[in-house]
Order: structure tokens, then sequence, then C-alpha cells
């Protein structure tokens, strides 16, 4: 699975990453595991899930994590996540 993950800020993309995790995890272990490499490499605390971005990520393999969703102050606007690959 290969998962694109990008930085907003007034709309530019200020930075981003894809992360690819193999093995045989469920889909829903693969993502929070490349959620983990993510935010160690962009040196930010866990976002959290909020209903709309279960909601979004469901529906389209795309959400965003807004302000809200992280406990300390971030620079960016809001963190996309988007999965690019499920069969990679």
């Amino acid at each position: 699975m290969r998962i694109w993950f990008k930085e907003w800020k007034d709309n530019h993309m200020i930075r981003d990453k894809v992360v690819e995790v193999e093995g045989d995890d469920t889909r829903t272990h693969k993502i929070l595991k490349a959620i983990d490499d993510v935010c160690m490499d962009f040196d930010l605390s866990h976002p959290s899930w909020l209903d709309v971005t279960i909601r979004d990520f469901k529906a389209h393999a795309k959400a965003r994590f807004t302000k809200d969703c992280f406990v300390e102050d971030v620079e960016f606007d809001f963190l996309e996540i988007h999965v690019l690959d499920e069969d990679y």
C-alpha cells in the first residue's frame, strides 16, 4: 500500500511524503503504521480521527487532518492523506 501525505498552507503544498507499507496487516493497521511513520518524520503528534475525517476517508480514500485534529499547534492549515495504491 502506498499513501501520500501532504502538508498545506495558504493553498500551497509545503511538504509531502509517500509512505509504502507492505505486509499482511489489515488496511487499518497499514494506514495507522503509515501515519506513525510520517508523524515521526514530520515531527508531529498523532492527529485525531474526527467523524468528518473518517467519513471522507471511507468515501474517497482521502482525508484532511485540520488544525483541530492536532493537540499541539501546527504551522500548516491541514495534513492531507491519500491512498495511492492498495495492491502495491
